[in-house]
């Protein structure tokens, strides 16, 4: 039986259904894996709580000790990152920390990826942990797990995905009729888009997840990848019969570090002219393996927790170190 300490920073909607998902599926995943998962302690931005399966109401949480010590006292294997991806360097620092004191690090959180790439990728291999990112390439689906592994010695030239879903909801209502502004306060009402939906409608969130698939995939150091995306806006572009309009991300061998972000009419038949509403799809040019795709995977608290349950998992009953 393997004993797994866990220290969750954040506590938000992922963070909470983090510990739900670890408090309701502790004893089968305890007897499925030999995995004994325990949230064993819970940071916000200046206070923390110990836990014992219950959280505590935040009114009784103390004021947050160094995470350094938290970690050591807590005797923690596993970090677990769910906080927003505001740009700060605190989710490096934490996770640089936690890699030094020989925990793996499992994260939903996108930041710190896009600036630490190199450096937490060296950290880890030099503390023999691993780094997962599941939760932040995809939500629960397994986009990341292809990159990292699941396509290990296939011959992948190039891939291509629609990674937000607000962006294939936003051009099916434009596609319909409706103008942007309608489109986005739909996808607002059926909780798909953000209150700020600038970085779905740039292209900049798609690119973010395909620089981490790549980054997976090839080794790329992500900090240095460039970008270039199109945004969605009115008028679109003609789309002959039988294809849809999508926001889709791409990145191939031929153009090392470079990410684009274009609006490109998909027939309805592959795997990214399919989708319906916020679905996202992926799909791997494997060369002689032919193309490998992947798609659906809820994209919610849920979904996101559940990917990070999965990358736990795999973080401590896997031999591997760093991101790949």
């Amino acid at each position: 039986m393997i004993d797994v300490p866990i220290v969750l920073v954040g506590y938000g909607p992922v963070g909470q259904q983090y510990v739900e998902l670890v408090r309701q599926h502790h004893a089968q995943w305890r007897d499925q894996y030999g995995a004994d998962l325990r949230v064993v302690a819970v940071r916000g931005r200046s206070t923390q709580a110990e836990i014992d399966g219950v959280v505590p109401p935040r009114e009784q949480w103390t004021p947050a000790e160094e995470l350094a010590e938290l970690l050591a006292r807590a005797g923690a294997r596993v970090l677990a990152q769910a906080v927003p991806s505001d740009g700060g360097d605190q989710p490096a620092l934490d996770a640089l920390q936690a890699l030094q004191q020989g925990a793996h690090v499992v994260t939903a959180t996108k930041s710190h990826l896009l600036t630490h790439w190199r450096q937490l990728d060296a950290t880890a291999r030099q503390a023999r942990r691993s780094v997962r990112i599941s939760g932040a390439t995809g939500a629960a689906m397994p986009a990341g797990d292809l990159a990292r592994s699941v396509l290990r010695g296939f011959d992948v030239r190039a891939v291509q995905g629609c990674l937000n879903g607000t962006a294939t909801f936003v051009l099916d209502q434009l596609a319909a009729g409706h103008d942007l502004a309608a489109a986005v306060t739909e996808a607002r009402r059926r909780g798909i888009a953000e209150a700020d939906p600038a970085a779905d409608l740039s292209g900049k969130d798609a690119a973010t997840k395909l620089r981490l698939l790549a980054g997976l995939l090839w080794g790329w150091d992500v900090a240095d990848t460039t970008v270039e995306a199109e945004p969605i806006r009115e008028p679109l572009p003609p789309v002959a019969d039988g294809h849809r309009l999508r926001q889709v991300a791409g990145a191939t061998l031929d153009e090392p570090g470079l990410v684009r972000v274009e609006l490109r009419a998909e027939p309805v038949a592959s795997p990214l002219g399919a989708l319906v509403g916020p679905e996202k799809a992926v799909r791997y040019d494997c060369g002689e393996a032919g193309v490998v795709a992947v798609s659906g995977g809820r994209s919610s608290p849920r979904g996101a927790a559940l990917a990070m349950i999965k990358d736990t998992l795999g973080a401590v009953l896997e031999a591997t170190t760093g991101f790949r």
